[in-house]
Formats: structure tokens, C-alpha cells, sequence
């Protein structure tokens, strides 16, 4: 909706009626369009952490978190070479560049990495009260994200988003080394 008729032209009421809620609903859950909004960046993170505690215990930690990635972003190979829907693009735009929602999207970043943190404290044998080893892993993992996402958008060799991230978080598995 958003997308369509511009962040400024929306409102919570727009929003609520378009999931069927009252706007007092709404209001219980989300302090603002922008939160809302974000709250799809935040449940997709949250499901990643999910997949990554359903990894299986013998796979390496790097390699389980990408395919916990591209499982909830539902990646796969074939899609990889696929011209990424304008809608999606547009989306994501809004995401990340309107001011209002620009917060809202780092707040919902910013509590991902704490749901992640947590997943990445349990398959390690680390504790996020006292371990720094979780924060960094869910740290660097929200910055290879971040990266792909505004090389994709911003970038002057056009490269599918899936390319980008795979490459981020392969580069960030084998240590970043110098190109």
C-alpha cells in the first residue's frame, strides 16, 4: 500500500483496515505506520534465528547461517538470476530510505540482532549476557545484509540481490580477506 501511494499518503487507519484490525488494534501492537512496516524486516529476522537453531549440530556455524538466510529469504538458486520484482525493489526503498521509516527499519534491525545474537549464543555454547563471540557473529551478519542491500540499490554494476548476499556473507565466512 505504501508502496503504491506513497509512505505520506498512508495512514495507521489505511493500514488497519487493510489487516482487519481496528485502529485501537493496530495501536496495541505498533506505535507508527513506520514500525509496522519494519515489522516485516524484525519477523523475517527473527525467522532466520528460528532456521538457524533447526541447523543441523555437525553443520559449520558460517555455513548455517547462510542457508538460514536464504531459507528465509527464500533464495534459491534458480530465483538467483531472476530480475527481482519492481514492487519488492520499491519496498525495500522505502525501507531503507524514507527518514520516518529509515528509524523504524535500524530500530527492527537492531532488536534482530538481538533474536540472532541469541540463536548464534545457543548453537556456540555462549552466553549473550556475558559472551561478546554472539553479538559480533549477529552484528556482522546484519552488516553483510545491510551491504548487499544498498550495494543492490545504490551500486553502478547491477548484480541480483541474492548474488550480493551470498558474496557478502561468503566474503565475511572466509574472514574478509583483501580482495
Amino acid at each position: 500500500m505504501t508502496v503504491e501511494r506513497g509512505f505520506d499518503n498512508v495512514k495507521v487507519e489505511d493500514i488497519a483496515a487493510e489487516a482487519g484490525v481496528s485502529h485501537r488494534t493496530f495501536n496495541n501492537y505498533f506505535s507508527s505506520k513506520g514500525e509496522a512496516i519494519a515489522a516485516r524486516h524484525f519477523d523475517r529476522a527473527v525467522q532466520i534465528a528460528d532456521e538457524l537453531r533447526s541447523r543441523p549440530d555437525g553443520e559449520p556455524l558460517w555455513e548455517a547461517i547462510t542457508n538460514a538466510v536464504f531459507t528465509r529469504f527464500a533464495l534459491g538458486m534458480q530465483e538467483a538470476e531472476r530480475p527481482a520484482d519492481e514492487r519488492w525493489i520499491a519496498g525495500v526503498k522505502l525501507m531503507t530510505q524514507h527518514p520516518e521509516h529509515r528509524g523504524e527499519f535500524l530500530k527492527a534491525h537492531t532488536a534482530a540482532q538481538d533474536a540472532l545474537a541469541a540463536a548464534v549464543a545457543e548453537r556456540t555454547g555462549t552466553n549473550t549476557d556475558r559472551d561478546l563471540y554472539p553479538h559480533l557473529v549477529a552484528g556482522v551478519v546484519g552488516a553483510a545484509i545491510l551491504a548487499a542491500i544498498n550495494l543492490w540499490l545504490h551500486g553502478d554494476a547491477p548484480a541480483p540481490f541474492e548474488k550480493l548476499l551470498r558474496d557478502a556473507l561468503g566474503q565475511v565466512a572466509a574472514g574478509l580477506p583483501t580482495p
